[in-house]
């Protein structure tokens, strides 16, 4: 599961006020629900692209600081793809990084440099 962070002022809650519509008009319909650090999360067990597997993502609540957008994209293994399942694999890439975008409100390159500046402050100093 990867969280991601809203851009500096914004809120999920703002930027995505319906997140099960959401996640439903981007990826099918929800079945179910998640528990991940005591936040439900939208379950998309059949998801309208063959390209991947299950989807779950929603808001993860937290009372110390802005919640965040925790996503889990888990797709198939491309040599059990079909020729024209393979050709939905390039929309699967562009409806993961709109959502995202839609979300955070920060393109694939900004979200890339957040997390790896995240990782760095929190490797250990020898």
């Amino acid at each position: 599961m990867k969280e991601y962070k809203m851009r500096r002022g914004e809120t999920l809650e703002e930027r995505i006020p319906d997140m099960a519509t959401t996640v439903h008009s981007y990826f099918g319909e929800i079945s179910g629900t998640v528990t991940y650090n005591g936040s439900d999360l939208h379950l998309v067990g059949e998801p309208k692209n063959p390209v991947f597997e299950r989807i779950v993502a929603g808001a993860v609540e937290y009372s110390s600081k802005k919640d965040t957008l925790a996503v889990e994209f888990v797709e198939r293994d491309p040599t059990e793809l079909s020729a024209d399942e393979l050709e939905a694999a390039e929309n699967a890439v562009s409806l993961k990084n709109e959502f995202l975008q839609e979300a955070t409100g920060r393109d694939a390159k900004s979200r890339r440099e957040s997390m790896k500046r995240a990782v760095e402050d929190e490797a250990p100093d020898y």
